[in-house]
């Protein structure tokens, strides 16, 4: 069995046969949890999730890069957008917590900082980014009320992120996720010290200037590590077109290779016992992480 723990099944890639890709993901052993982004692709995660008895959840926030801050134009992404007008949003709290009282919300996110998309001059900048945290601040506010784990988005923002959380620990949670973790091993230290897990996603199977991904899995105890997809972007080499829950697997493979490093080192790859090593290893991940999933998720 394994959890794709971050799918976004909640968007309009997916509008003409969301039922069938679920469908196939179940019948696949893997389990789902869409993830909203903002209020009408929250409450749609929630609406999918409420059409199964199990193995769909959902999760809901607004992410930074929707938030309402009228200091950068960002580009609607079609794979994304569903029934609604406007990209951006202010944090409504009420209404927030009022979809989270279905039970198959298990988590609040993804909620976080993102200053990919940003104002050009420094002014504008300092109050973008100051939007970003007060909204972030309210999420965790609403986290922490509803006794749920928290999946945070961070892009090219790991050091404010960890400043935040470090000075304001009565918000910081005790159960939380770093998703689709990009930063170097300083960064995924304090977020190990933090106690929070890391998810690994097909952003592994890229080249990023200045980020290790083989060495962050290294380091990364597999007792901390999620897996997820992200879908229907990150889709996996092996894979062409849209990216789907049950791709999810091969971030699987591929952490168990990387884990396997080491066994390769000292067994001939030819050996039985090689072998034998390799199927295990993958097994260890889907029960490891599988087990992760339904331990910070309650599932």
């Amino acid at each position: 069995m394994l959890i794709d723990t971050h799918a976004h099944l909640n968007f309009n890639a997916y509008k003409n046969d969301v039922d069938e890709v679920i469908k196939r993901t179940l019948e696949n052993n893997t389990w789902i949890i869409n993830i909203g982004t903002q209020y009408e692709t929250s409450k749609k995660a929630v609406e999918i999730a409420q059409k199964y008895e199990k193995g769909a959840y959902a999760a809901i926030g607004l992410h930074p890069i929707h938030l309402e801050t009228k200091l950068v134009k960002i580009k609607i992404d079609p794979e994304e957008i569903q029934q609604f007008n406007s990209k951006e949003e202010e944090f409504d709290y009420k209404r927030y917590k009022e979809l989270a009282q279905s039970e198959k919300v298990v988590a609040i996110g993804e909620i976080g900082l993102d200053y990919y998309y940003k104002p050009k001059t420094k002014r504008k900048l300092e109050l973008f980014k100051e939007k970003q945290k007060e909204a972030l601040l309210k999420q965790l506010e609403l986290a922490k009320e509803l006794n749920l784990p928290v999946i945070f988005h961070c892009r090219m923002g790991h050091k404010d992120l960890i400043e935040i959380l470090s000075e304001n620990s009565a918000l910081r949670p005790q159960k939380a996720v770093a998703h689709g973790f990009v930063g170097n091993l300083e960064e995924l230290q304090k977020y190990l010290d933090f106690g929070f897990y890391i998810g690994f996603n097909g952003i592994i199977f890229k080249s990023i200037a200045g980020i290790d991904f083989e060495k962050n899995i290294k380091e990364t105890p597999l007792e901390k590590i999620l897996i997820e997809t992200d879908c229907p972007y990150l889709t996996p080499p092996q894979i062409e077109g849209r990216n789907e829950p049950i791709y999810v697997k091969y971030v699987a493979e591929e952490i168990a290779k990387i884990k396997n490093l080491r066994a390769k080192r000292t067994l001939f790859s030819s050996s039985p016992s090689f072998l034998l090593r390799k199927n295990l290893v993958f097994e260890e991940i889907a029960k490891i992480t599988t087990e992760n999933a339904k331990k910070l998720f309650g599932i």
